[in-house]
């Protein structure tokens, strides 16, 4: 039914079969070693015999993707995920292995192609820059996993009998410390920063823990900071939005599921646009409850807010944001950070993004709340504990130390445990010699050192 010839270096495994018109037709599957063909050889003659044999398609990866992107990806994902997948798609896919057919992915193509985007450089973009010269692992995970999402679809569509994907082996991510500071620093950045809504904004982050979407998406119908509220440690607000850029492209494909507010650029012939959608996971919607003085700092910006809108009358356009420009239009996430950078260089503070005050809130509360993973999970939003657990270890090490000490003290403690004692410290030694000499030189010394001495009857 299908025989192994060997050609040059390699093999090839030869086998007729009857296309969709019902036509035989020949094909040469190519291998790289007469182990592998041999297997190729017997999956081939199993298909065949069993009937689950799929016959071979000319389609490329890339007129596959525009089929997954199309059939799955819009039905599917949200603009976010729809912008990113697909620039994932057309910088790191499509350009490296968009030519291959289909049914000439294997998974030595797949760990092949890992390690071809590992030496990948990073591409930037118009909206943005690439921070590492080449792919970073995170990324390549990212792009396996969208491939692997994509060839279920194709083995689902039968036009492969399995998925390369499914078993890659990715480089191996390791979640290092990140640069973060420390509650004294926010202080002393706090104390330095004159800009208000960066202000409000860096007390978002570091009091609530929010990403600079939500603090750019909530509105002031979600925040809830009454006198009562105040008075009874009851402060909260409401996380349901968030304000996010994505491409034109994009939202014509998608539609407006979940946006609740597509704002009109101020440049018409921009290729993305600011909206207010909903979060991507459901995990992200959650109460905070405030702090009393982040609940006045709150007060204080709505009354000069509103002050601003009676000024501006119909020139202000009212999204009620809380975060907003001056004339009501959104902050974009980059106004946030230009504003940051300029705060960090004039205050002489160390060099860290502002996303970093997310994860500074979170090892602060961590310490607060002796690693309690489920509080701190309720203000985060992480859609799982081990997140956490992962990007936070150092900081639940710390607990553990303590519980060892707690453990020492409350259990090894006991006297009667197999007479078990720590070593006693050494004992001084006396050097006599330079004692004495020390002595014959000081008389005031002897007289001091006698009177301090028992006398003896």
């Amino acid at each position: 039914m299908a025989s192994i010839v060997k050609r040059g270096t390699g093999y090839s495994v030869v086998y007729r079969y009857e296309d969709e018109l019902g036509q035989s037709k020949q094909k040469w599957k190519k291998c790289f070693t007469y182990k592998e063909a041999q297997k190729v050889k017997a999956d081939i003659e199993h298909g065949l015999t069993a009937g689950t044999f799929v016959a071979p398609a000319s389609q490329t990866v890339q007129e596959f993707l525009e089929d997954f992107v199309s059939l799955y990806g819009e039905q599917k994902w949200g603009v976010s995920m729809y912008t990113s997948s697909c620039g994932l798609i057309n910088n790191y896919i499509n350009p490296i292995i968009g030519h291959l057919n289909v049914q000439d992915i294997t998974s030595r193509t797949v760990d092949k192609y890992i390690q071809t985007l590992r030496k990948t450089p990073a591409v930037s973009t118009r909206t943005h820059r690439a921070t590492t010269k080449f792919l970073t692992d995170t990324n390549v995970e990212k792009i396996i996993k969208l491939l692997r999402c994509a060839f279920k679809q194709a083995v689902r569509w039968e036009l492969i009998a399995k998925n390369p994907f499914e078993n890659a082996v990715l480089p191996r991510t390791r979640y290092k410390k990140r640069d973060i500071w420390d509650a004294d620093t926010i202080r002393k950045a706090l104390d330095a920063c004159d800009n208000t809504r960066l202000y409000l904004a860096m007390n978002l982050a570091f009091a609530c823990s929010l990403r600079m979407g939500e603090i750019l998406g909530l509105t002031w119908d979600n925040v809830h900071i009454s006198d009562a509220d105040i008075a009874a440690d009851d402060a909260w607000i409401y996380v349901d939005k968030e304000v996010a850029r994505a491409t034109q492209k994009a939202i014509d494909a998608i539609g407006e599921k979940d946006i609740y507010h597509i704002f009109e650029p101020v440049m018409k012939n921009t290729a993305t646009r600011i909206v207010l959608k909903r979060p991507k996971t459901e995990s992200s919607i959650r109460k905070i409850w405030l702090p009393k003085t982040l609940a006045y700092i709150l007060r204080k910006w709505q009354q000069s807010q509103a002050e601003i809108i009676e000024f501006l009358g119909d020139e202000y356009q009212n999204f009620n944001l809380v975060i907003a420009q001056d004339n009501g239009r959104p902050v974009d996430q980059r106004m946030i950070e230009k504003d940051f950078n300029q705060l960090k260089t004039t205050a002489g503070l160390p060099n860290v993004v502002f996303h970093s005050l997310r994860h500074s809130s979170t090892t602060y509360k961590l310490k607060l709340n002796h690693g309690d993973l489920k509080a701190t999970q309720g203000d985060t939003g992480h859609a799982e504990v081990d997140m956490i657990t992962r990007i936070y270890a150092h900081i639940l090490d710390e607990d553990r130390k303590i519980n060892a000490q707690k453990f020492e003290s409350s259990f090894y403690s006991n006297p009667d445990l197999r007479n078990v004692r720590a070593p006693a410290d050494p004992q001084p030694t006396i050097d006599v010699a330079l004692l004495i000499q020390q002595l014959q030189n000081s008389p005031a010394l002897a007289n001091t050192l006698a009177a301090l001495l028992p006398r003896t009857r």
